[in-house]
């Protein structure tokens, strides 16, 4: 029906033949008759279908909502078919599951690929500048935090609701860090140099050993991890390759996040233990 309103009321249409597409209806799903139409459609209307392509692509918006009290965003789009299908083909290679233990029903691995994909686009700085800078995560956090002290507050990161000591640790295992000194009335006496944490050569020569994520199973290649490491450098770990070790997003959030520990050996195998009561935030709802 669609397709003969569309024919019928298009200028360029050629005269639209109902028997074609009732004889095709006879020995195929509805989804391949819709395909077939389309088919149809542009071959009897080339020109038309084009201005409709090109006003779905005017039709495309993303809507964010939030944060509500616990911090939760919500995300509603619509895209045209080109744009569904370049956002699906980048999610779909990240959403594959991890493992027989992966137990992340479909849209929870969706969501964690569209996070892990935009956070990759931050960290090979890909991303156009904003105010003459890199695109990027920022923390402002009290050194209490950063340590893990009892009675320290939770982290300020924009665009967000404070965040947790843990998250802070896991975003600060490899990043730039900058010393900010306050006075009385929290105004700032002195402003640090920014620095790496992990230096380009060391990550470099961590590329080359670990190749990738180091989790058991875990196929991710090293431009999609952070250097994690093992001792944080906040209580005394020192950043050399004897305390790194790549992790891609998902690992590194069971680790600092999870519960989950990491043990490197004398020989440099790494080993992962659960925590006494496993809790994996990345599995919640029922597996499909």
């Amino acid at each position: 029906a669609h397709t003969a309103t569309a024919m019928s009321e298009s200028p360029t249409a050629q005269p639209f033949r109902e028997d074609a597409i009732l004889k095709r209806a006879v020995d195929v799903s509805i989804a391949q008759l819709r395909t077939f139409c389309r088919h149809y459609r542009h071959a009897g209307d080339p020109e038309g279908f084009s201005k409709e392509q090109v006003s779905t692509v005017e039709q495309r918006r993303l809507e964010f909502s939030g944060p509500d009290e616990g911090g939760m965003v919500w995300l509603n789009g619509v895209f045209d078919a080109e744009g569904g299908a370049v956002i699906r083909t980048a999610l779909e290679p990240l959403a594959r599951r991890d493992g027989t233990l992966d137990g992340r029903c479909r849209d929870r691995r969706l969501a964690d690929a569209l996070v892990e994909l935009a956070g990759h686009a931050l960290d090979s700085g890909s991303l156009p500048d904003r105010a003459s800078q890199r695109a990027h995560l920022q923390i402002t956090a009290p050194v209490e935090t950063v340590l893990g002290l009892p009675g320290s507050p939770a982290a300020d990161m924009e665009f967000a609701l404070p965040i947790s000591g843990d998250s802070v640790r896991r975003i600060s295992c490899d990043c730039n860090v900058t010393r900010i000194l306050l006075g009385p009335e929290s105004a700032v006496v002195d402003v640090g140099r920014s620095r790496r944490v992990v230096s380009g050569s060391t990550r470099r020569a961590l590329n080359v050993r670990d190749g990738g994520c180091r989790w058991p199973g875990c196929d991710r290649q090293a431009s999609w991890t952070a250097a994690h490491h093992v001792v944080h450098w906040s209580q005394g770990g020192p950043t050399d390759l004897s305390n790194l070790v790549l992790l891609c997003y998902r690992h590194h959030f069971l680790v600092h996040e999870g519960g989950w520990q990491l043990i490197r050996t004398d020989q440099g195998e790494v080993l992962t233990v659960p925590p006494r009561v496993e809790i994996d935030p990345f599995a919640r709802g029922p597996a499909d």
